[in-house]
Parts: C-alpha cells; structure tokens; sequence
C-alpha cells in the first residue's frame, strides 16, 4: 500500500513539473532554516576576533586562533598566498566534535603556493604581502582585506556577517565535549534568542531531514571595493550582472531538477559554480566560495554614502569612501574555504580560475557542430530518415541524440529491442556519413534484479543508503530506482569500466554519452531531489555534503569510461546538466529545460555568459526551447543565435510537434541552412579558441568586457557578447524585431555579411531583416574560416582555408588558427600546428606560435580577404619555400565612409603547415 501511495505521488509530482514549473515545489529562504538564520545576523556585531599571539608562519601561509567571544568556541585561520596573484583564506573549527567535510572534488592537484613575508604583526592584526599584493588581517573585529597594489578590492567580514556553527551533541546526548567546546546540550550563548525552528530535524512538503550534527552552516560577507557590477554563480534564468537581492530571495546554489523554469528570478537551478567576478575600470577581481553544500548569496550594492570604511571596517558615513557590492555567502555545511583571484584584467582571472579547477579539455571538433535531438526518435528508421533529409535539404549535421526510450525500460546502456535492435547498423549509416551518435545515461537505475548493471552494482553495494544504511530507493523515469554512490572510489571504476564496447553492447567509439538528470532528479523526494540526510559509504558523510558536487562526479565517471574504451587514445564528448566547479575538465553543459517563447531565447545569453566566465565554457541552450511549439520565426532566430554560441544543439519534449528545419516553409528552412553555414564556416576560429581555453581558461564566448575591460559602458551590456576578441555577436530576441541596437566599443567594426562599417565607441541601430543576425568582425582581427561546407565537419578536415583579415584604423591585423587531427590526444605530443598570423604594412605573415608543433596537414590556403584597404593594390604575390615567389589573382571592390573595401586574393596555394608571406604591393 505504501509503495503505491509513493508511486502515485510521485506520478503526481511528474504531472505537475511537465505542466510547468510549481514553485512550491522549491524552497524559498524563508523555508530554509540556516538561510535565515544567517539573514538575520545583525552587520557591525561580529563576534570574530584573531587572537594574535597565536599567530604562527610556515612555508605554506599563516596559520591562527580565531574566537567567537560570545560562546568562547574557537577556530582557526589560515591564509595562504598562492602562485598567480591569488590567496586562500580557510575558517575550520579547531576542535570539532568530528572532522568537518572539505570538498576534495573542485580542485585540480597542483596548487602551488607564492613565497611571502609578514611586513606587521601586532596586537592590532598581521599584515602578509605576496607579489604586489598584500593581506591585511584586522585582529577584532576579524577583517580581512585584500589589496592589489595599493588598491583595496576585496574586503571580508567588512559587515561582520560571519557565522560559523560548530557542531555540537544533541540536547539529552552524554557524550562530553572535545576541549574548547562549550556545554553540547545547551545553545552557545549568541544563539539562545536566535529562530531556533529546523535546528536538529527539518521538514518540507511531507519530508523531514534528521540533522544528527544539528546546526552546522557556515557563512560570511565578501565586498567587492570600487565596484558596481558582479557576474557569475551561475545556475539561474537571470541578467548576466547580477542583481540586489534586499528584496528578494537571495541567490540559491542547489542543483534542482526545474522543469520548464522561469526567467528573470534567482531561483536555483541544474548546477552550482559558487565563483563570482566583479568589473571595474582599474580591476577584475574573483572569489571562489569552495563549498559543495547547499548555498545561498544576499548581493547588496552599497553607494558612496553608506559603505565599508577603510578605518573600522564597517558601515559608515564617510564622504570619501568608495562604492561597493556587498555579498554574503553562506552554506548549509562545510567549512569557510575562500580563493581570492587579483586579476588585474579579466584575462588574468580567466587563467587565475583556470588553474584552481582546470580548463577545458580541447573537444573533438564534431562537437562544435550541429546536434539533432528530440524526446525521443521514434526507432532505427526514424533516425535514418532525419539524417537523411539532412543531406536532401543540403542541411549540414554532425550528430544524432537517443534520448530515454532508445533503451529497453530505461534501462542505461541497454536498447529496446524491437525500436533499435541493430544499433551497431544504425551507427555505421551514421559514421558513413562522417556523423556520430550520442545516447543518454541517466544516473537513476531501475532497481531490478534482472538488470545486469543494477545486480552489479547492488551486489557490491555500491549504491547511496539511506540514513538508516539501508539502499535508497527513489522514483525516477524508469520508477524504482537506485542511485550509484559516486564518492566511492570502486563505484566509480565500475561505472566507467560499463562503457567499454564488450560492456556496453551497441555502442562503439562513435557513441558518445548525454548524462542527464543528474542534480540528482528524484521525482519522490524533496524538492525533486535526494534526501540530504541519505548516507554515501563511499567517504561516510551525508549527502547534503556532496549534494551540488554528486552530479560532477557522474559525469567525471563517464568521461573516464570514454578514455578507457579507446585505451585513452580519443578525446571523449558527453554533456551534463547537473555541473559544479571543476565540470569543466569532463563535459560540456546545456541550459536544461527551456521553453520556446522569445524569453528564454533572451535569457539564454545571459545565462550562457554566466557559465563561461566560471569556467564552463562549452555551453548552449536547447534550440527552439525543449516545452512548447515555436513558431517559424522564433525557431529561426534561435537558430541564428546558437550558431554563434558555442555549444548548438536543437532538442524538443516528446509532446511537441516535430520541428526539423524541412517541416517549416522555404523562406524558414532558408535561414536555417544559412545559419548553420555561417556555423560551418567558422568552425576554424571555434576550434582555435578551444585550443587556447583549454592553454589559458579564456572562454570562447565572452562579454564585451573581457576584451574591453576599461570600457564602463560594456558592464551591463548582456544582449551582446564576443567570439573571443574578433567578433561580436548581437542576437535578436524579440518578436517581430527587425532592427536591433548595438553598442560598438572602441575601434572600427565590419558587418560580415555587407561590410557596413561602425565606429565606437558608440551605440547604432543597425538593420536585422528576418534572414540576418547583426555580427560585426572587429578591425585589427585575422578569422580564419572553411567555406566549403559538407555534410559533417569530419569531411571537412583536409579542405582549404580562407582567411578574413579586417583592418583596424592603422591598417594592421592580427590572428591565430590552431589545427591537429580534431579527434585524438595526439595534439599533447606534439601532433599540432599553432599559428599566428600578422598583417602590417601590406604584409600578411604566417608563422608558428609553437615551434615544438608539426602536424602534416593536406589543408592549404585557398582565399584571403583583406576589409578595409585604403586603395585598391598594384599587384599581389606570395612567397614560401615550397611555392617560391609567384603573383597572385586578385578582385577589389572599393568602399566608402560607410562600408569597407575588400580585396580577395584567389589561390596562394601555400601549405598551411608552412610560413609563408603574402605583400600586397
């Protein structure tokens, strides 16, 4: 009777979520008993003081005492300066009644500490400098501030809303308290008039989580100095900078399962990447609160009058003190772990970041291609007709998605048996064509003992417990279901020892992997999640420790299970919805279930910025929305958009009309092929600044801040946004819409399709008919770009190149282009060709970046286009060591104050693995 009454609430809930998002189905703060506890800490009260003749240095840092003077608990303080101008600050109990969980999932192995020196030290604070920069730790109140130079940018416990519950026994438990602890079954003395309401159990919609720690979360406020503007924490459906919460729930970091969500709230949503940069003219500056845990930030943007003064170091009047964004984090559990990136521009954070949690393994090319995906293809024919009438409508494609009802019951890494029971066939129709196939792994397993991998996994009992020890049993898409303990080592080894082809039947080196529903989605369980309290014996902590990491860890086991069926010779592709800190080294992510109205094709831009400057940067939104039916024109403006974002994928519900590209009229189907080879043509430069985010950490896709960082006016521009530094990108995400207006930074900007020529810094409303996304190449830049389009891009591999060289003001130019095999590790020994490209004084030069690269491409040079030329040239020829000297065909069609001039240069012929000039006499 119980399992029923489970089964039909759960069947209810599913109901509810595919109808559309119910937010009582979610937490507010107000629901949330340690969130607003810590609202409710009063500013300018901190209790928090250094005890600074404990104050020791080693190698590593400085390490200290730290009291609440209220309740006489202690804790300590470490502050360690690391390399590339960033610090470390962790707050961790002293002598905690057991050790308190530090996520050891973010972060990559090699963290290299800075050398330093403690300049002060006192009854008054200690002040360690490292570099240009220098820590300046106030004694009592407990203040932390952050200089670069001498510019203060980050101030901590400014407000003095630091808040860190130790644990402690419950009342009625004996057990007496570790040394230092106070009384275990009474409150400390600063929490005896506080909401005491969700302290040891709390409940939620019929479900309760036992705390057997009780209160144990942690938090506190960081300032941003002189700043206005801060980015990040991604996930939610709202602006790129990110708004004042004083009147509404703060941002929420907890990985949900959110069907059909809403937009312009700061609702939680599939992933958490607790990182946050803030802009100014002078500086670019990060925090990352590492903290896997369920985690809340209040955002208050403080002006002249009312913010941090520099002398006490909490609010004040003073007439000369600088503005602020004032932001306070704070987590269910966990300790205070705190990494400081000083930039000083926003390339120096990008790297900065980059090296805490990694960077983007370069992907294989055919994922920067398009995806076809829908809920579901009906079975092996289906698939064959799609991706033939690719080719019928000259539409290019390089991969075709299965979603849930390919498998046999949902049942992963199993098919059904009659829809596709020769999927070895269907996948070769595919790569016979240059395509691949992806198929999704969900992280629920339907619990059934005639299922090969749940008895695997059940008999070893590998799978997450309940708080009683027992395994946990929730409802998901297959209904009973399992859910692996991915915090165990052996867990883990088996999941990705499935995917090798002997395991995993049907699928071959060409079947790559979609992990879906991985926040973990538990339709049965609270907030459509897994209980917090449920025990992972992997490392023997609950839950609500690994929650916003779990997901990570899932796809990290896939990407592995990738590397071992191809003896780690292949670059894996999969895509994860559920994602965390550190995603970024394993999988690609999507903006999860969206709707086709024109508001989540607004909000998909900011949305998509968010997640590449935290570092997950291969990145998109379902085209067309996932719920819902578009009409014709707004199906083809978010083809135009995702063909300049990176990652570009279109997917449906199974309960919407079919919307491949054909099934819409000529003109739609028109700009449709148009928007997917403008994709194919620029795939050179995609794949290039791929090659230099996984080098550096810089995101493909940028705000136009990254490249214009002193530029005010670009900090709360999220309509608009950069292809690394050449191109900008004006998507129109209005109905109806066939102008659009465009801010212009500092320079000279081309149209790429009319060449109509802009000048910034200034804004234009510039002509978007129906068939045109506004998409200005900037001048000074070098594009590198295919034009012969193919079916897939793995045909397009050994075709010729065209380079697009705009002019700036002085009629130079700059560019790189990176090419290797586009599939292999082979790059990491050497295997590449790394480029760069110059043109000054009517010379283009290519020569190699990296003259340890040699790749023995049959690529040449096919066209170059040169925008922007004063006059039209006497004679143009080209010199290398295999061509020797030659002229060389040309055409030139003059421009105007309004428009370039272009100048396109027919057959060099060089060898692209070769330098070579080309002078334009």
């Amino acid at each position: 009777m119980m399992a029923t009454l489970c089964r039909s609430v759960a069947l209810a809930v599913l109901l509810t979520l595919v109808s559309a998002v119910d937010r009582g189905n979610f937490k507010s703060c107000q629901q949330s008993s340690f969130c607003r506890r810590h609202r409710a800490v009063k500013p300018g009260e901190s209790p928090y003081a250094l005890l600074t003749n404990t104050v020791t240095v080693n190698d590593a840092g400085l390490v200290g005492d730290v009291i609440n003077e209220n309740n006489r608990i202690v804790f300590t303080l470490e502050i360690y300066p690391l390399k590339d101008s960033t610090v470390r600050i962790k707050i961790n109990e002293k002598n905690p009644i057991k050790p308190r969980f530090e996520d050891p999932y973010a972060l990559v192995k090699d963290i290299h500490g800075e050398s330093f020196e403690v300049v002060d030290q006192s009854a008054q604070g200690v002040t360690v400098k490292f570099g240009s920069h220098r820590a300046v730790v106030n004694a009592k109140p407990l203040k932390i501030d952050i200089y670069n130079g001498n510019d203060l940018v980050v101030s901590t416990n400014a407000r003095g809303l630091l808040k860190f519950e130790h644990y402690r026994n419950k009342p009625g438990n004996e057990e007496q308290p570790a040394e230092g602890e106070g009384e275990p079954n009474a409150l400390p003395a600063d929490d005896q008039e506080e909401d005491k309401d969700g302290l040891w159990e709390e409940s939620f919609k019929g479900h309760t989580d036992s705390k057997p720690l009780g209160p144990a979360s942690v938090g506190m406020d960081i300032s941003f100095v002189n700043s206005k503007h801060v980015y990040g924490i991604p996930e939610h459906a709202d602006s790129f900078s990110l708004r004042e919460t004083t009147s509404t729930d703060p941002y929420r970091l907890y990985n949900l399962d959110v069907f059909e969500y809403e937009v312009d709230n700061p609702m939680a949503l599939y992933g958490s990447v607790p990182v946050m940069l803030s802009q100014t003219a002078r500086h670019t500056t990060a925090v990352f609160w590492h903290n896997s845990a369920e985690t809340w930030i209040d955002i208050k943007k403080l002006p002249d009058s009312n913010v941090v003064s520099s002398i006490t170091g909490f609010f004040s009047s003073g007439e000369t003190d600088p503005p602020q964004v004032s932001t306070h984090w704070f987590s269910e559990s966990g300790i205070i772990d705190v990494f400081v990136m000083l930039g000083p521009k926003p390339m120096d954070v990008f790297r900065q970041y980059a090296g805490l949690t990694g960077s983007q393994n370069l992907p294989p090319l055919f994922s920067l291609g398009y995806h076809q995906c829908r809920w579901n293809y009906n079975d092996e024919e289906d698939v064959r007709q799609v991706h033939e009438n690719f080719d019928k409508h000259d539409l290019p494609l390089d991969v075709m998605w299965l979603d849930i009802e390919h498998t046999d019951g949902k049942r992963y890494f199993t098919w059904d048996h009659y829809k596709f029971p020769n999927p070895l066939e269907m996948t070769a129709n595919l790569t016979a064509r240059g395509r691949k196939l992806v198929t999704i792994i969900d992280v629920h397993f339907k619990r059934d003992n005639n299922y090969f991998f749940y008895k695997e996994v059940h008999d070893r009992d590998l799978f997450v417990h309940t708080k009683d020890g027992n395994e946990f049993d929730g409802w998901c898409w297959p209904g009973s279901s399992s859910y692996i303990d991915m915090t165990n080592p052996e867990a883990r080894e088996h999941y990705s020892d499935t995917y090798r082809l002997d395991r995993y039947k049907g699928s071959t080196l060409d079947t790559f992997t979609w992990n879906d529903m991985n926040e973990p989605s538990v339709f049965s369980g609270p907030e459509i999640t897994m209980p917090k309290d449920n025990l992972h014996p992997g490392i023997g902590v609950e839950h609500r420790e690994v929650h916003n990491a779990y997901g990570m860890l899932f796809h990290e086991s896939t990407y592995e299970g990738h590397l071992k069926r191809s003896d780690r010779r292949l670059r894996p592709f999969l895509l994860t919805r559920a994602f965390y800190a550190g995603t970024q080294r394993s999988a690609a992510v999507w903006t999860g279930d969206n709707t086709a109205e024109w508001s989540h094709l607004r909000i998909s831009q900011p949305m998509l910025l968010s997640l590449s400057v935290t570092g997950i940067t291969h990145v998109g939104a379902d085209v067309g929305g996932f719920f819902g039916n578009p009409d014709a024109n707004l199906l083809a403006r978010w083809y135009q958009a995702a063909a300049f974002q990176p990652f570009y994928r279109a997917h449906a519900h199974l309960d919407t009309k079919r919307r491949e590209p054909w099934l819409f009229d000529t003109e739609t189907l028109r700009i449709i092929r148009k928007s997917l080879r403008q994709r194919y043509q620029h795939l050179p430069l995609w794949y290039s600044l791929f090659y230099e985010n996984e080098l550096t950490g810089a995101p493909p896709m940028r705000p136009l801040w990254a490249s214009f960082p002193e530029d005010e006016a670009t900090f709360g521009i999220e309509s608009e946004h950069m292809i690394g530094s050449a191109l900008l990108v004006n998507p129109i995400t209005e109905p109806g819409a066939v102008t659009a207006n465009v801010y212009f930074p500092a320079g000279v900007w081309y149209d790429i399709e009319d060449l109509s020529m802009h000048h910034g810094p200034s804004h234009k409303v510039v002509s978007a008919p129906r068939d045109k996304i506004p998409v200005f190449q900037r001048g000074g830049s070098i594009i590198p770009r295919k034009d012969r389009v193919r079916r897939a891009s793995t045909l397009m591999r050994e075709d010729p190149y065209t380079l697009v060289i705009a002019l700036d003001s002085d009629g130079k130019a700059q560019g790189t282009l990176y090419i290797d095999d586009e599939h292999t590790f082979d790059y990491r020994q050497g295997k590449f060709l790394y480029l760069a490209f110059s043109y000054e004084g009517g010379v283009l030069t290519s020569k190699k970046i990296d003259p340890n690269g040699s790749y023995d491409t049959a690529s040449w040079l096919e066209r170059v286009i040169v925008i922007g030329l004063h006059k039209q040239p006497t004679k143009v020829s080209v010199n290398s060591a295999t061509v020797g000297t030659r002229d060389l065909e040309s055409t030139f069609e003059s421009g105007s104050a309004t428009q370039g001039s272009q100048l396109t240069i027919r057959k060099p012929g060089v060898s692209m693995r070769e330098e070579f000039t080309i002078t334009i006499h």
